[in-house]
């Protein structure tokens, strides 16, 4: 079987689906980043989010914060106001958290080393429970204290974003000229290499997690200061 060309067929399939998201596209702040990589012919996207704010409710009976079963009182991927989250609080009947949520992108990566650049993982967050049982538990003065933190990680998220980005294609422009100095057995005799030294020094880690290390080095972003990045390996069988 053509891996490559099963990869192609895959990508186009997923691509021309309809876009399911609430929001139903992609949103504005991370367009560039999303068209970069379905230009790539070892990558594809298969779900996006630039960040945001969000106050769910989980009703009276939840115990956990479960989105799928969860009342949306507010979403929005911009800096929010007081007011706008006092008036959705209104509407609360059970446990109210407000969240923000950093950039989220899910990439299908054909084969091990294209995943390499991209395993990367974030804890830029923030979740507060507001409410218990759709009585407000703090004070307005504390839900602005919040807001205020919650707008300033959405502004960091956007600089993030484009850190990202910059390195992202910093690295694909490397990768591209390394393809094209050197020929496909060199590349594939040095890869092989390259993985089997690693678990020669230390057999009990995995190569995978040797590809996440040398992911870090080779974006020059460290574990404090990542976008939330899920890399997927094409399957051998999907």
């Amino acid at each position: 079987m053509d891996r490559s060309a099963e990869f192609r067929r895959w990508k186009a399939q997923c691509l021309s689906k309809a876009d399911l998201s609430r929001k139903g596209s992609v949103d504005e702040d991370v367009v560039e980043l999303v068209q970069l990589l379905n230009g790539r012919e070892q990558f594809f996207t298969t779900s996006s989010c630039a960040g945001r704010i969000i106050l769910l409710d989980r009703g009276i009976n939840g115990s956990e914060v479960q989105k799928q079963n969860c009342c949306w009182l507010l979403v929005t991927h911009k800096p929010c106001m007081k007011d706008d989250v006092i008036v959705a609080l209104k509407k609360a009947n059970g446990d109210a958290i407000l969240k923000f949520e950093p950039l989220v992108l899910h990439v299908q990566c054909r084969q091990l080393q294209d995943a390499q650049i991209l395993a990367v993982r974030s804890t830029h967050g923030l979740e507060v429970p507001l409410t218990h049982k759709g009585k407000l538990m703090v004070t307005e003065e504390y839900i602005n204290f919040l807001i205020k933190i919650a707008n300033q990680k959405m502004e960091e998220n956007k600089k993030r974003i484009e850190r990202f980005y910059n390195c992202l294609q910093h690295a694909l422009e490397k990768e591209t000229i390394s393809m094209t100095s050197y020929p496909k057995e060199k590349i594939k005799e040095k890869n092989n290499s390259s993985c089997t030294h690693k678990k020669k020094r230390n057999p009990e880690k995995a190569c995978g997690k040797y590809i996440t290390e040398g992911n870090n080095k080779e974006l020059e972003i460290d574990d404090h200061d990542d976008p939330g990045i899920s890399v997927t390996i094409f399957p051998e069988d999907y």
